[in-house]
């Protein structure tokens, strides 16, 4: 049985990733203000920390990482500043932090998501901060040993969330659909790679 630390478990997506990793390895649920520990992923002081206290694990999954939206013109210093630090460093910082940790043949795999490739207007920090962690995810992979493999997974509209919002589920992917790829990452044999998750789930047709 793994052992699989789950950063961002209390959220959306990172519940039902845990859920489904649990059903068959011993899953470490990681939140922000709850679960078997809490991290402040915008600290790399905080992360170490927890990993400290978590120790040795087999795999790493990251479901977690604020990012702002807003347009090109109208975009403050902090709108920019705040994604960097919290989803692209955090991430980068638990990857750096986590090799430490990992044993042999382990896996890191990170949340990117669709703005990355697929841009809305009005989303600028939040699509500059996800291709950065695609390229940095490519990158990484090729300098680890031990067998270590490092992957991203894209997410696009949840339709729990759509529905939230009250917006139209069209195009949207229910979380376990989602949690699927995350999943395929952890029990793969890919590496450097970023899983789209319309390639391991069901998008919910026009209603």
């Amino acid at each position: 049985m793994a052992k699989i630390v789950v950063i961002g478990a209390s959220g959306t997506i990172g519940q039902a990733v845990s859920e489904l990793l649990e059903q068959h390895n011993k899953v470490i649920r990681v939140g922000n203000r709850q679960g078997d520990h809490t991290v402040d992923l915008s600290s790399k002081t905080s992360i170490e920390t927890l990993f400290e206290s978590i120790g040795s694990c087999d795999a790493v999954v990251c479901a977690a990482g604020h990012s702002r939206f807003a347009k090109l013109t109208e975009a403050s210093d902090d709108d920019f500043l705040s994604s960097i630090m919290n989803k692209l460093m955090g991430q980068v910082n638990l990857t750096r932090v986590a090799l430490h940790y990992l044993t042999s043949n382990g896996s890191i795999t990170i949340t990117t998501g669709l703005l990355a490739r697929e841009p809305w207007p009005g989303t600028v920090p939040t699509a500059l901060v996800n291709a950065a962690l695609e390229g940095f995810v490519g990158a990484a992979a090729l300098d680890v040993s031990n067998s270590i493999r490092i992957n991203a997974v894209s997410p696009i509209l949840v339709s729990e969330t759509a529905v939230k919002m009250g917006i139209d589920k069209s195009g949207t992917m229910s979380v376990t659909e989602i949690a699927k790829a995350y999943q395929a990452a952890v029990e793969g044999d890919m590496t450097g790679q970023v899983l789209d998750v319309r390639d391991y789930g069901k998008v919910v047709e026009k209603e």
